[in-house]
């Protein structure tokens, strides 16, 4: 039997990146998944990387023998996020695994300036899709599908982040700043349930490492690109889903909420491997 068989899962900006892989994984576990996203075939956000919709994904889904069920979602859009939630109740009746990974900043028109310049050079319209895209659509998301995994009062929530000391600069201020405050709503998301409330949804943010993501691998984000030497310290956008379903499958996941985990440490501790058996670093 499939470790997530059964299980009810939406994963947020799955067109491409970790999305994508950790919808793929959660699929060939067993879960019914649901794929949400805004790029559609004939109308996706990112021409320039073909074959990269939510159709596309939940197709893949479907050749691992799994099942994929793609809908289309603005994530910046409160109205979309409730008819989506709508929609699992009534063809589901619950909701197991939310994964918050919808992300905002990626813009065609700045995507030439790194992320990690100095604030002054960078457009402050990237601070503004990557909190009401990234921050903020990690809160709608999960406020929304509350109501809905409170019915079994179990279950399990993943914010994709990035695993950084709040007294450690080296990302660029806009987007260290976002990845700090998707932390700080991890804490609370979790304290509210789990403390204030007594409700068994565990809460936990995840670091995944160097991705080799489509952008990456086609040199969309020169500076993200990883020179042959150092390939080996990089990661598929599988290796998050792998640790997802670690922790899914963890009857002790509850002790986990509220933190901030990294793959490589929950690598160590569970033992998976990468899509080519290794365990980068």
């Amino acid at each position: 039997m499939k470790p997530l068989q059964g299980k009810i899962a939406v994963v947020t900006g799955a067109s491409r990146g970790a999305g994508r892989g950790i919808a793929l994984v959660l699929g060939a576990a067993g879960a019914i998944v649901y794929v949400t996203g805004r790029s559609v075939r004939n109308n996706s956000t990112r021409p320039d990387l073909p074959n990269t919709t939510i159709e596309d994904t939940a197709e893949l889904i479907t050749a691992r023998d799994g099942i994929g069920i793609p809908i289309r979602v603005d994530h910046t859009n409160d109205a979309e996020i409730g008819t989506l939630f709508a929609r699992v109740r009534h063809e589901q009746g619950r909701l197991d695994l939310l994964v918050n990974n919808a992300w905002g900043g990626y813009t065609d028109s700045d995507r030439d300036i790194s992320f990690d310049a100095v604030f002054w050079e960078q457009p402050i319209s990237r601070w503004d899709t990557m909190f009401t895209a990234g921050v903020r659509s990690h809160l709608a998301t999960t406020h929304a599908a509350i109501p809905l995994m409170r019915i079994q009062r179990h279950g399990l929530i993943i914010n994709t982040t990035l695993d950084i000391p709040p007294t450690h600069y080296d990302c660029g201020l806009f987007y260290l700043t976002a990845k700090i405050t998707i932390n700080y709503l991890t804490l609370g998301m979790a304290y509210d349930l789990n403390q204030r409330s007594g409700i068994d949804i565990a809460v936990v943010g995840l670091a995944p490492g160097w991705m080799r993501t489509e952008a990456v691998i086609r040199g969309v984000f020169p500076h993200t690109l990883p020179t042959p030497e150092r390939l080996h310290e990089t990661e598929s956008v599988e290796y998050s889903g792998r640790a997802i379903v670690a922790l899914a499958t963890d009857p002790h996941v509850l002790h986990k909420s509220g933190k901030i985990l990294s793959v490589r440490e929950l690598v160590r501790e569970y033992g998976f491997t990468d899509v080519d058996d290794q365990q980068p670093a």
